[in-house]
């Protein structure tokens, strides 16, 4: 991976379920103004993985939304840009690269659990929610025979614990300030490829502002504990992470 340079190459990149919200625009303005403020490009990405909730109509009419506020981008999928295509589900090869040089590195899993296993467990008694950890290991290797056999496909998950080698990650929030993360505490052995063969959030988001040069990501800060897992994967790319600016939720 050879991203371009840059001093502050922000993106906004919206999920199209429908019409943007105010805390969209507000983002997107602060990105924006930020890039422009040293100079550097604006990319516009359309994240649209989540086929059951992406709403086609929604990434035209998110344009336009922006346009209408007066806000401009770059590189986008209207407007081309040398790091195309800027439409996460037309991106395959490049996830797919990455997923590759993990599994080379024996840092993946397959993971038999349905949603359903994963939410009656985190349901029980004493176990911690949202962390994929030790429990959901357990009761995935007793579930795995059983749903091999019955032709289910699996998931693919990071093996965080010996990605992260105990290591920790401490960076400075434009906003928020200093902040240190445990990947494997705050999300555990996250997904990387889902049962049905749709690429993960986690390693999209990473994979694209890898490639797309992205020095710097505004978002909102109900996405911050996110950040440990992004930076455990920026880690094991042997990539530098970018600067992180989280917001407060409107």
């Amino acid at each position: 991976m050879k991203p371009p340079t840059g001093c502050r190459r922000g993106r906004f990149a919206p999920s199209p379920t429908g019409s943007l919200h105010l805390g969209n625009a507000r983002t997107a303005l602060v990105g924006g103004l930020r890039a422009r403020a040293t100079g550097d490009s604006f990319v516009l990405r359309t994240e649209d993985l989540d086929s059951v909730r992406a709403v086609p109509d929604a990434i035209s009419g998110n344009l336009n939304e922006l346009r209408w506020l007066g806000l401009d981008w770059d590189e986008g999928p209207d407007v081309g840009g040398p790091h195309a295509p800027y439409v996460q589900s037309e991106r395959h090869e490049h996830y797919l690269r990455a997923l590759d040089y993990l599994e080379l590195r024996e840092l993946t899993f397959h993971c038999w659990l349905s949603r359903k296993d994963l939410r009656e467990l985190a349901s029980a008694p004493h176990t911690p929610p949202a962390a994929y950890g030790t429990a959901e290991r357990q009761l995935n290797e007793q579930l795995q025979a059983a749903r091999e056999a019955s032709g289910k496909q699996p998931g693919i998950r990071l093996k965080a614990a010996e990605a992260a080698a105990g290591r920790t990650y401490s960076f400075t929030d434009v906003i928020q300030g200093v902040r240190r993360l445990d990947p494997v505490a705050t999300s555990g052995d996250i997904i990387l490829k889902r049962a049905d063969g749709m690429w993960a959030y986690q390693l999209a988001v990473v994979v694209d502002d890898i490639l797309m040069g992205i020095r710097e990501v505004v978002r909102g800060a109900d996405l911050l504990p996110s950040t440990g897992a992004q930076l455990l994967l920026y880690d094991i790319l042997e990539q530098p992470p970018p600067t992180y600016l989280h917001v407060g939720l409107l």
